[in-house]
């Protein structure tokens, strides 16, 4: 499928691009090859092929939650610098 100079611009209008004359040129051969190319994926038969989000294995690459020591409120709030009621004490971000 050939695009026209006219598509070409029209299209860079949609996507608010300034193209110049010479890049014009240069996408509407780009462009139809792209096109072309897909125009030869759609000649092919997939009746048989299931459709696919992916085609890889889905597998959860989660590990499971296990309880580990950690710092006690106290520690963690040792260096901060402001606390309040037990908690990180921060500077407003919105009014």
């Amino acid at each position: 499928m050939s695009l026209t100079r006219e598509q070409v611009m029209q299209i860079a209008e949609l996507a608010k691009l300034e193209l110049t004359e010479s890049e014009i040129d240069q996408y509407v051969h780009q462009l139809s090859a792209v096109l072309d190319y897909a125009s030869k994926l759609d000649a092919l038969n997939t009746a048989d092929i299931p459709p696919t989000a992916s085609v890889l294995p889905l597998q959860n690459v989660m590990r499971e939650d296990a309880v580990k020591p950690s710092l006690t409120r106290e520690q963690a709030l040792e260096n901060a610098p402001s606390a309040i009621e037990g908690q990180f004490r921060v500077n407003a971000v919105l009014d």
